[in-house]
């Protein structure tokens, strides 16, 4: 009987058990909804605050298009120009990191004669007075296009060595001729550092380089008087997949003329200058380090990325070839992509977007150069 009576209580205190575990379950699923509830209403709120901020950003931005509206006609002209000139160098940086040559378009010649004739009456007489040891012309691309005041690279040059420069370089050129462009003097329309070479010797007709600063300078500098020659090209040449050279590593030879490369371009060019300015000192500065991106990706550098032709860093070393075979002729070399400082530790300091130079850059870029000529102008007795 008594064992009866304990097996009864046993059974019911593990149905007493069972219950109150059913019941902690049940309090945990209560908990766990109400929680979920609770962060469904957050996340309802949180929405509703996104909605509410983005139609107060859409109200800005109809806000500003209507100050916008109501400027004047004359302030709109103004914009559209900037924002037209803006877009070129867009297309020009583009171009530069896809391997699409783009030239700047022309100015006309009475804007760009208005413009010079602006910014000469406005130097200080004592500038315009000055006395200046060197005379140095500069033939390049973007790298000494742009930033052509205060700051860019021949300007940088011009303090440290107290020269007079005339800066003939043009944004998106080549130094080689592009494939569809003929060297034919009858027939010229390549703005190439050919093309303002032969401009410079007499070869073609200048009027291609109308509107350009190139086409003033070639009317206005005594070119007799010129002690350096610099020249400065190679990352247009590289991304536009121009050969490096006609002569294949292992052997074989491009069915290409010499002025469709970029070594015989550099070739061409400094057989032009010595032969009609034999006094006169060139410079060539090879292609500084660079890195290529497409949009925020990165897709090589001066060292892996190749177009066909190698990478950039064998066009700096095909730079120093013609420099080699020129060395006791004038011709001095600057390496830009070894010894200016810009590589990769220190790409996110010189430059910009992986191709052009920053304020620091171009600082670093110019002091190495001058130091080049004014090494070679005042040697140690």
């Amino acid at each position: 009987m008594e064992h009866r009576e304990h097996t009864k209580k046993s059974r019911y205190n593990g149905r007493i058990a069972l219950l109150a575990v059913m019941i902690g379950f049940c309090v945990l699923a209560i908990i766990e909804i109400a929680y979920g509830q609770a962060q469904l209403k957050v996340e309802k709120e949180r929405l509703a605050l996104e909605e509410e901020n983005y139609l107060a950003v859409q109200e800005l931005k109809e806000e500003w298009n209507s100050i916008k509206s109501t400027e004047s006609a004359s302030q709109e002209e103004t914009m559209q120009e900037n924002t037209g000139n803006t877009t070129v160098q867009q297309m020009v940086d583009i171009g530069a990191q896809t391997g699409v040559v783009v030239e700047q378009p022309k100015q006309s010649t009475e804007t760009a004669s208005t413009e010079n004739q602006q910014s000469t009456d406005t130097q200080p007489a004592a500038e315009e007075n000055k006395e200046y040891d060197i005379q140095i012309v500069f033939m390049g691309d973007s790298i000494l296009d742009n930033d052509r005041e205060d700051g860019g690279v021949a300007s940088l040059i011009s303090d440290n060595c107290n020269a007079k420069v005339y800066n003939m370089a043009m944004g998106g050129t080549t130094a080689a001729l592009l494939p569809n462009e003929q060297y034919n003097f009858a027939t010229w329309d390549s703005r190439s550092l050919l093309g303002v070479v032969n401009a410079i010797v007499g070869n073609i007709n200048k009027d291609i380089f109308n509107g350009y600063r190139a086409g003033e300078i070639l009317n206005e500098c005594d070119f007799s008087q010129t002690d350096y020659f610099v020249i400065e090209y190679g990352v247009n040449d590289f991304l536009a997949k121009i050969p490096q050279s006609r002569y294949l590593e292992g052997g074989g030879t491009l069915a290409v003329d010499e002025v469709h490369t970029y070594t015989g371009a550099l070739e061409t060019a400094v057989q032009l200058l010595q032969n009609s300015f034999p006094n006169a000192k060139i410079l060539l500065i090879a292609p500084h380090y660079c890195q290529i991106f497409n949009a925020d990706a990165f897709v090589g550098d001066g060292y892996s990325l190749d177009y066909g032709y190698g990478p950039l860093i064998n066009y700096a070393r095909g730079c120093g070839y013609v420099y080699e075979q020129h060395k006791s002729e004038n011709v001095i070399f600057y390496n830009a992509f070894e010894e200016s400082g810009i590589n990769s530790e220190t790409a996110d300091e010189y430059l910009e977007d992986g191709v052009h130079l920053s304020k620091e850059g171009r600082q670093v870029y110019a002091d190495y150069a001058s130091r080049l000529i004014l090494a070679d102008f005042w040697p140690e007795e």
